[in-house]
């Protein structure tokens, strides 16, 4: 199921959606790297393309990490 999650990033609040087993893996990347997920989710937005929507960049991130660690 995707769900709209919102979340505080450079001062304002902005909103994601992402299905939850994305949601649930951004989080353990953020615990094992001992960040917040707001922290990460920061990082990711800082990083991404500007025609990258954070939905679209935080799938990738995941599906980067999981590549990185088979």
């Amino acid at each position: 199921m995707i769900r709209k999650r919102s979340v505080s990033l450079h001062g304002h609040r902005t909103s994601f959606s992402l299905e939850d087993a994305f949601f649930n893996e951004i989080r353990d990347i953020a615990d094992r790297r001992g960040v917040s997920l707001a922290f990460l989710l920061s990082e990711i937005d800082e990083q991404r393309p500007p025609d990258v929507n954070l939905s679209s960049a935080v799938r990738l991130f995941v599906l980067d990490d999981l590549k990185a660690r088979l």
